[in-house]
C-alpha cells in the first residue's frame, strides 16, 4: 500500500473507489479545488464534469492525489 495522502489523507484504495464513483469524485473535486482557493477550477469541474471525473481518476490511480488541473 501506498502512503495515505489520496482524498483526504485516506488510503490509496480507499481513494481510488471513492474516485471511480461519478458523484463522490465531482464532491470531492470541488471541495479540494475550494480548499486550495481555486475557484474558477472548481466552477469549471461542475461544468464540465467528465473531463475532469476522467483526469481526477488517472490522477488518483498513478499519483494518488489529486496533482492535475488543481
Amino acid at each position: 500500500m501506498r502512503k495515505s495522502k489520496g482524498y483526504f489523507g485516506l488510503g490509496y484504495l480507499v481513494s481510488i473507489i471513492l474516485a471511480i464513483i461519478p458523484i463522490t469524485n465531482l464532491l470531492f473535486g470541488v471541495v479540494i479545488r475550494l480548499d486550495k482557493k481555486k475557484v474558477l477550477l472548481a466552477i469549471l469541474n461542475i461544468l464540465i464534469f467528465p473531463l475532469f471525473y476522467l483526469v481526477d481518476l488517472i490522477s488518483i490511480i498513478i499519483n494518488n492525489r489529486l496533482k492535475y488541473l488543481i
